[in-house]
């Protein structure tokens, strides 16, 4: 039985010697291979297998150890210790070498990246047996849970699983140019993820997954939308900027009450504009009297009374009409104040100018300054008032129109300067409150469904930006602070991700682009501290921060074609070997390379199919069947 195995084992290594290592320079090192295994093809074991090629393993043995190196290139020589009178066949004077590149070695059958030792000169090189094979291209433990997201590309039998704790408790890159099969894979991964973990009440509890949607690939309007996962399973968002009936986002007022958040909105200058809308936020008197009806009344009488009595000579003369005729705007959008045109009216009709001063209808000039304001505080007293539709939004802008009128009339800014973001109040604000709802916050986490899809395909290009930043910080200020034991998991989808995390825009300022990377940059680098990752999908990967893409951990990359894209990823991915990153631009659909940090080594994979209902809407339109 022993003299079996023996003679067994010296037939595998007859067959499977390919040659010799004839040089070693660090860990590349020269393998001349025998002449009799140039063949393409070997017999071993009553089936042929492939010799060895570029982009294959081959196995060095050193003694007991077995070191493992990747075939990067080859290349011949002419042998010129034959004698010229040799008449032997042309194929004896040819020397065959193999460059190859050391990636680890394999011990008690686990393959382990890194070395232990550098082979020697004659050390014999093999190619691998299927139980080497499958050991390197193992890259999940046995007991571990795992997903399988496809197969080799050149070797489909051989399946690609991943652990599910390696690759989502890392932040994951998915890229390539548009058809190459990017958010194919996006929904692969979160597909099996998903479905895996759906029906554990422990998931549903500690596990949210927000899903950036710009072009509505991956929830469309009917009850059919099982896409990623089943419909049962998600929260799905349409958002709007053109509609009143759509789905608003719920963010709590936290958000609203943020400096930063306005200034985004409004493009507010940092040394007039900003300090402006600071005041609006934090004056106490503001806020309080935003709150209740007296106080509202309070401060449209003390804003008008100031603008009659208190007005320079340089302030419009219906400065006042102004003032009503913003609040008039604002009660068209809410209906908050339903009389407000017959108050309007009065104080239009019952005001006229004698001597200089302004009076009101039935009192004379003579008559001294407390009865003028005691008319006017009747006129103004009479307003009707309905504080349930007072919600964070409409209590904010009246903070902003009653200190906007209010820092006019004395003197305390320039119309010049904040007028032009005071124009653009009301065009944003019908923007912001189309596409968010001011809710409790505790209902935003602790929603059961995992998967939370927004759709922005009805969003305009400017929102298209602010809503993912308004979500993505709020969601990970929440977790810095409430989940320091990492109990709670969160992963940030953003599709299309160049549309956000662009550092070329030249649709908007500076500082707004600083602090939009700058947010998304701080979550890629310090989110795994609070658990949350993030994972972005684009086909434009030379857009986006050089940070950013560095600080990936792990990476799916379809085809790429654009020169500058696939330098911004041999810029930023170092765990790619020049093979793999040579293939970039000739990947066929559907296939890509996987490196990082749930892949021992990068791999040229072919996803697996999804059935269709869970596929993304954005298949290419068959033009001849719509034409025929």
């Amino acid at each position: 039985m022993i003299n079996e195995v023996t003679n067994n084992n010296l037939v595998a290594e007859s067959v499977l010697k390919i040659g010799a290592v004839s040089e070693v320079k660090g860990k590349n090192i020269l393998v001349k291979v025998d002449k009799n295994k140039n063949a393409p093809h070997l017999l071993y074991d009553g089936r042929i297998i492939k010799n060895v090629s570029v982009g294959s393993y081959v196995k060095i043995g050193k003694g007991f150890n077995e070191v493992i190196g990747k075939i990067e290139g080859e290349f011949i020589s002419e042998d010129i210790n034959l004698e010229a009178n040799n008449y032997s066949a042309h194929r004896n004077k040819i020397k065959r070498f193999l460059n190859v590149t050391l990636v680890g070695y394999i011990e008690n059958n686990i393959f382990r990246q890194g070395l232990k030792e550098l082979p020697l000169i004659d050390n014999d090189c093999f190619l691998l047996n299927d139980l080497e094979f499958n050991c390197i291209h193992s890259f999940a433990r046995i007991d571990e849970d795992k997903i399988k997201i496809g197969t080799l590309l050149n070797e489909t039998n051989t399946r690609i699983e991943l652990g599910v704790d390696k690759l989502f408790a890392s932040h994951i890159g998915i890229f390539g140019n548009t058809g190459s099969g990017k958010s194919y894979t996006l929904s692969k991964i979160y597909y099996e993820l998903l479905n895996k973990y759906k029906d554990n009440q422990e998931f549903r509890n500690n596990a949210k997954f927000i899903l950036i949607d710009f072009n509505g690939e991956y929830a469309i309007e009917n009850e059919n939308d099982n896409i990623i996962i089943d419909k049962e399973f998600k929260n799905r968002f349409f958002l709007s900027t053109s509609k009143f009936d759509k789905d608003r986002f719920p963010i709590p007022e936290s958000v609203i009450n943020d400096l930063t958040f306005w200034s985004i909105l409004l493009k507010a200058t940092d040394q007039t504009q900003k300090p402006f809308l600071n005041s609006c936020l934090v004056k106490k008197y503001l806020v309080d009297n935003t709150k209740t009806e007296a106080g509202i009344k309070g401060l449209i009488y003390n804003t008008v009374a100031a603008i009659l009595t208190q007005g320079g000579k340089n302030l419009d003369k219906d400065f006042h009409i102004f003032f009503l005729d913003e609040i008039l705007r604002l009660n068209n959008i809410t209906g908050m104040f339903p009389n407000i045109k017959e108050v309007k009216n009065k104080l239009k009709s019952g005001l006229r100018i004698e001597f200089g001063q302004y009076t009101l209808y039935n009192i004379k000039s003579s008559d001294n300054s407390l009865a003028f304001l005691q008319r006017l505080n009747e006129i103004i007293y009479s307003l009707t008032i309905d504080l349930s539709k007072n919600n964070a939004f409409v209590k904010i802008r009246i903070q902003i129109i009653i200190n906007y009128f209010d820092v006019i009339t004395k003197g305390y800014y320039s119309k010049e300067h904040i007028g032009p973001l005071y124009n653009r109040l009301e065009s944003k604000f019908s923007e912001i409150t189309k596409v968010f709802a001011v809710i409790n916050e505790d209902k935003i986490i602790t929603n059961k469904k995992p998967l939370v899809v927004i759709n922005l395909n009805d969003v305009n290009v400017e929102m298209k930006k602010i809503i993912p930043l308004v979500i993505c910080k709020y969601y990970y200020e929440f977790f810095k602070t409430s989940n320091l034991d990492r109990q709670k998991y969160l992963n940030i989808i953003v599709d299309e991700a160049h549309n956000i995390l662009s550092r070329n825009s030249i649709r908007e300022s500076e500082t707004w682009k600083d602090y939009r990377l700058e947010t998304f940059e701080e979550i890629i680098k310090e989110g795994r501290k609070f658990g949350v990752f993030l994972t972005i999908s684009s086909q434009r990967p030379y857009d986006i921060s050089d940070t950013i893409i560095s600080q990936l951990h792990n990476y799916f990359l379809h085809r790429l074609i654009n020169n500058k894209d696939i330098e911004a990823i041999g810029r930023t991915v170092s765990y790619l070997d020049k093979i793999s990153f040579d293939s970039l631009s000739i990947l066929p659909q559907g296939g890509c390379i996987l490196a990082g940090l749930s892949a021992d080594l990068p791999v040229v994979m072919k996803i697996d199919k999804l059935l269709d209902q869970y596929k993304p809407h954005n298949e290419t339109i068959v033009l001849t069947s719509k034409w025929k």
